[in-house]
């Protein structure tokens, strides 16, 4: 787990009152990470207890994925796997891979009356559902790799012009993309992609994201099979039009472009995504607010062409440094 930094009393304090002074009315993701915000600033292992607590209210998938690593800790692992458990065994819609490692790992900590209780759960549950799997593991950039051109110009290269563009293009994202204390965060100052090794053709995404306040002009994105993009932006950019607010299909021209509503966290701060695709529709939930319901999604490279069928997933920063933590994938098939 990372370091922590020692707190005063006075600063532990404020620390239990602001969570105690959640507003109740916050979605489940936002009250996620602002509770995955005290966690991080705090030794005392009360106020962990409670903070880890208050995460199992949540619900969420990134809730009970974090919660889960602190089953290493001596101090936390029980409520950290009472935790997991009471998240995992009311989502099993979350059943995956992941999912059901991190209920094995949860027996192992608990009464045997709780390990029974999830053996008999787990009974009930397919093996075959590969579920939510993490493509980012916050220490290397494996599984990924450099932006070459865009997918029809890829299409018309050489297996050998693609390998040279590829080894060129690698060159550049580890220049411009870095693994810092476990989040993919780009450092480079133009704009630059990096690309899933894998390519995917239905499926729901879920991403962490925050913009610098210190940046000039923040401004990202996710493109979805290679295509931009979900928007990702400082929305006091009024001069660009940011004021709209993030996760819109800003590249579409026939459809829907703009979100639904303004459901950005204040810039500096943790934003969280769920992005849902199927066939030539998404539908992006930012922060728990829907922001787009089912638009069609245009192929920006060739506009007279459908979105590509299937192809690779890329995060896209420009003007300023952007964080992107807890990538998570899963293929509908």
């Amino acid at each position: 787990m990372r370091k922590f930094t020692k707190l005063t009393i006075t600063g532990a304090l404020l620390i239990s009152a602001s969570i105690s002074s959640l507003a109740q009315d916050i979605t489940p993701e936002n009250r996620y990470l602002q509770l995955r915000d005290q966690m991080e600033k705090t030794e005392n292992v009360k106020e962990q207890k409670s903070i880890l607590t208050q995460m199992g209210e949540t619900g969420t998938f990134q809730a009970m994925a974090y919660t889960a690593n602190w089953m290493t800790n001596r101090r936390l692992r029980k409520t950290a796997a009472q935790v997991t458990k009471k998240i995992a065994m009311a989502h099993p819609e979350y059943n995956g891979i992941n999912y059901r490692l991190l209920l094995k790992t949860a027996q192992a900590v608990l009464s045997e009356k709780e390990e029974r209780e999830i053996e008999d759960f787990l009974g009930g549950l397919s093996k075959d559902e590969e579920g939510f799997v993490s493509i980012f593991n916050g220490t290397n950039l494996n599984g990924w790799k450099g932006l070459v051109q865009n997918p029809i110009a890829r299409a018309k290269m050489t297996g050998e012009e693609l390998a040279k563009a590829q080894e060129k293009a690698d060159q550049v994202m580890r220049e411009d993309w870095k693994v810092e204390d476990g989040m993919l965060t780009y450092v480079g100052h133009g704009y630059d992609n990096i690309c899933t090794v894998n390519q995917y053709a239905d499926f729901e995404m879920l991403v962490d994201w925050k913009l610098d306040p210190a940046g000039k002009e923040p401004d990202a994105g996710v493109y979805l099979r290679g295509t931009p993009q979900v928007q990702i932006w400082d929305i006091a950019r009024v001069n660009v039009g940011a004021q709209v607010g993030s996760g819109g299909l800003y590249n579409n021209q026939k459809n829907r472009s703009t979100p639904l509503e303004v459901a950005d966290n204040k810039l500096g701060e943790w934003n969280t995504f769920y992005i849902r695709m199927v066939g030539d529709k998404v539908t992006v939930k930012l922060n728990g607010k829907l922001v787009v319901d089912n638009v069609v999604m245009e192929n920006y490279w060739d506009r007279k062409q459908p979105i590509f069928p299937r192809e690779q997933i890329e995060m896209q920063a420009h003007g300023s440094r952007t964080w992107f933590r807890d990538i998570y994938v899963r293929e509908i098939k």
